[in-house]
């Protein structure tokens, strides 16, 4: 079933049903791996459940064991559901756009980005409890354990991926909208020790590419493209591509670039 046709108006009941039949699916071929795949997913009852499980054993270190990290993240999604939602909105987000996944269990099980943005909906929660320390133990054990940084203060909405991910940093008072995709080495940072706004807001459906930095209280309009490497300083029109260091732009309107994760640009030659 491709994964647009997947109904996500109940939650995420759909997705679970296919990261079932991918787990079972992959332990049937695969029976060294049986073990994992059935504590991770197959042994669970709902989707909520077992994406508590697998975040609690990769947050889970010496300060904090899985059993006690599992409990917070089950108490974030007890108290916020949207945290699951917005994962399986994730799941749906990646297997849409990445020609390298086979299936949901690869977003589940091992993709850097996709973890590191569920831990960080879980620190988010913790900081709007005003309970910042350790929102701030999950933000430094997600950047040691995916090279991904993203302050628990930012919002970031669903429908999000994050292709590689390694040394993604997102800043404390950025804004991501719904349908982003942002590749490694993306910086949504700020440029100066101002305590107030300082990071970019980032509109739906923006793609940013490797390497790109997006600087200051900035923002980027819907469906804009931020070619790879590019410095951005200033505000980026809706359905604009800019490119360069500073970046400008350049080529004709993109239409949906995060979702076609199409960068090439049109420069009318």
């Amino acid at each position: 079933m491709p994964a647009e046709t997947l109904n996500l108006v109940d939650g995420p009941s759909s997705v679970w049903s296919r990261l079932r039949i991918d787990a079972a699916t992959a332990s049937a071929e695969e029976p060294i791996l049986a073990s994992f795949l059935n504590a991770a997913i197959l042994r669970h009852d709902r989707f909520a459940d077992a994406l508590a499980y697998r975040l609690a054993s990769k947050l889970a270190d010496a300060q904090l064991d899985a059993m006690l990290a599992r409990d917070v993240v089950e108490q974030a999604i007890a108290a916020e559901p949207e945290i699951a939602s917005r994962a399986a909105a994730d799941m749906v987000a990646i297997e849409e756009r990445d020609p390298a996944c086979r299936s949901f269990l690869q977003p589940f099980l091992y993709f850097k980005g996709f973890l590191a943005l569920q831990g960080y909906r879980v620190a988010h929660w913790l900081w709007k409890q005003e309970r910042e320390t350790f929102a701030f133990h999950l933000q430094s054990r997600i950047s040691e354990r995916f090279s991904v940084d993203i302050h628990p203060a930012a919002q970031i909405g669903q429908g999000i991926m994050i292709d590689h991910a390694t040394a993604v940093v997102i800043g404390e008072t950025a804004v991501v909208g719904d349908n982003v995709s942002l590749l490694h080495g993306v910086t949504l940072g700020g440029t100066g020790k101002a305590d107030t706004d300082r990071h970019p807001k980032i509109g739906d459906g923006v793609l940013i590419g490797a390497g790109a930095k997006v600087l200051g209280d900035i923002k980027v309009g819907e469906e804009a493209r931020i070619a790879a490497g590019s410095v951005v300083l200033k505000d980026v029109p809706a359905h604009c591509t800019v490119a360069g260091v500073p970046a400008e732009p350049v080529g004709g309107l993109c239409k949906e670039p995060a979702r076609t994760m199409d960068q090439r640009i049109d420069t009318g030659d």
